[in-house]
């Protein structure tokens, strides 16, 4: 039991990582792909936010699939690997790390694009009256005022990644120590019949859902009453 707890503890540890560093890379990709789909008229505009929210609707063993051919030793991912001297980056945790962001991708780009579109147009026209470059006016004016949508997206983003399943299963395989995340207990318990152990990890797992939820209430409700 005590290895087994060892080992438990080391997924969690292991899993909050990888949220964390998947949220960060997020929020710096979403950013400026945010900001050009909310501001952008053109067709490719309409294409890109396609493409984006693909994995939205795809099963997350049909996307680890493709991410598995396109990391493994035959893929980009492979080449990528032999720069530090590796075969593949399947199996590790920087294909996690992929895996995660694209899989996660659609719901931090959503939630940071619906906080630029909200603010409208004013407070940018307004800026560039009092001659603010479109740089220094994004930071200094659409960044703080799309600020509920970015903390919605870090809080969607990291409790994705905390349950992700499919995807990480096919592209990590489960390595104990390496890639085996805290939600395969699960299966792997329930497969066992080890019915006392999966009730406590998914226990944690529902707490943990719940406090996402209630976050996102709570941040939505003090924004509200800031706006008022």
């Amino acid at each position: 039991m005590a290895a087994l707890s060892t080992e438990i503890w080391e997924s969690a540890r292991l899993t909050i990582e990888l949220a964390s560093l998947t949220t960060v890379i997020l929020l710096l990709i979403s950013t400026p792909l945010a900001w050009w789909l909310a501001r952008s008229k053109t067709i490719w505009s309409g294409v890109a936010a396609t493409i984006i929210a693909v994995p939205l609707v795809l099963p997350q063993p049909v996307l680890g699939f493709y991410l598995l051919a396109l990391l493994g030793s035959n893929g980009p991912g492979g080449v990528f690997a032999s720069a530090w001297g590796e075969r593949t980056l399947a199996f590790t945790f920087a294909g996690l790390v992929v895996g995660s962001v694209l899989c996660t991708l659609p719901v931090v780009v959503q939630s940071i694009r619906k906080a630029f579109v909200s603010m409208g147009d004013r407070p940018l026209e307004v800026a560039a009256t009092l001659r603010a470059s479109p740089l220094y006016a994004f930071f200094t004016v659409a960044v703080p005022l799309a600020r509920p949508g970015f903390l919605t997206a870090a809080v969607l983003g990291f409790a994705q990644t905390i349950c992700a399943f499919g995807v990480v299963v096919i592209i990590g395989g489960n390595i104990p120590g390496r890639t085996k995340l805290l939600s395969a207990f699960v299966f792997e318990y329930v497969q066992a019949s080890r019915w006392r152990e999966a009730s406590w990890i998914a226990a944690g797992m529902v707490i943990f859902a719940f406090a996402v939820v209630l976050a996102l209430t709570l941040i939505e409700k003090y924004h509200g009453r800031r706006n008022t």
